[in-house]
Order: structure tokens, then C-alpha cells, then sequence
């Protein structure tokens, strides 16, 4: 897939994350197929469920897919924010290779994932998920522990997932 087209889209200023991020990559492979592996990893509600004090709700484009935004709604009370993705490229794998890439537009956390999902070698599913991010106003010296925090965040979240937890 193409870079990230910046916070704002394409033709909208420059991207607010062209330099420095966090960046991590999650690989798993689940003796579920490409369809149903699919199917729960982009459950956008149910991330809520398995990331702590995080609930996740979404606006559906028609059909669902690309154009989605999913907001997920981190913290307690007051001391909550928003960190708002937008599905920007959508391709359903339909018993073979599908990803997706999501745009994360909000003022606290920018950058993008990609989640691709492929028939693994042997049976079962391959699955790729990357992200890279920037937390605003976190020192970039910081970024490979928020690199190394998501990525721990995310493995629990892909795992949980495919399990059907």
C-alpha cells in the first residue's frame, strides 16, 4: 500500500507525521481461514474489549469498509481522548489475500495501520498487522518505548481477537 497521505488526507497541508514514529509489526499465524481471521480482526467494537479502559464505537460507510471511522475512546471519565481512525483503503480478502489501512486523524495520536490478512503455507491464515504512531506532545526520544508498548498492546489485542476472546 501507499505512505500515509497525512492526518488530514490527501491534498490537505502536509502530513503531521512525515518525520520520527514509533513503528512496530505484529505477525501471527492462526489456523483460522482468511475470511473468518478477517472477519475478527476488523470487529472494530470488539477492540474495545480487549485494550484496558478503551471503548471503540463506529460510523459505517455503505458499504461497510473503506470510509469507516473508528473512534476508540481511551482513559476514565475527564481524563479520556479520542483517537479517531478512518479506513482509507479496504480490500476483503474473499478466501484469499485482504487488507485494509486505517488513518489515525486525532490530536493526540496520528499515524496508520495496516492489517493484511493471506492464505498461510501449510493452511490456515498469515496475518500482517503494522502501525506506525506519534503521540503528540511525547518527547520523539520516547517513541521506541511507544513503539515497544503498542506493539506489546496490539500482539495481546491480534491474539485475543483471533481467539474469539
Amino acid at each position: 500500500m501507499p505512505g500515509p497521505a497525512g492526518p488530514r488526507g490527501p491534498g490537505r497541508g502536509p502530513a503531521a507525521y512525515d518525520r520520527a514514529m514509533a513503528r512496530f509489526r505484529i505477525v501471527r499465524t492462526t489456523p483460522l481461514g482468511p475470511d473468518e481471521a478477517w472477519r475478527r480482526l476488523t470487529d472494530w467494537e470488539r477492540h474495545g474489549r480487549t485494550i484496558p479502559l478503551t471503548t471503540v464505537t463506529v460510523r459505517r460507510a455503505a458499504p461497510r469498509g473503506r470510509g469507516d471511522v473508528v473512534t476508540a475512546r481511551t482513559g476514565l471519565g475527564p481524563l479520556a481522548f479520542d483517537d479517531p481512525m478512518e479506513v482509507v483503503a479496504w480490500r476483503a480478502p474473499d478466501g484469499g489475500r485482504g487488507s485494509c489501512r486505517l488513518a489515525k486523524r486525532g490530536a493526540v495520536v496520528l499515524g496508520w495501520a495496516e492489517i493484511e490478512v493471506g492464505p498461510a503455507a501449510g493452511g490456515g491464515t498469515h496475518v500482517v498487522w503494522r502501525e506506525e504512531l506519534r503521540v503528540r506532545w511525547l518527547p520523539r526520544p520516547l517513541d521506541p518505548l511507544v513503539g515497544r508498548a503498542a506493539a506489546w498492546l496490539f500482539g495481546r489485542t491480534v491474539d485475543r481477537l483471533l481467539a474469539g476472546r
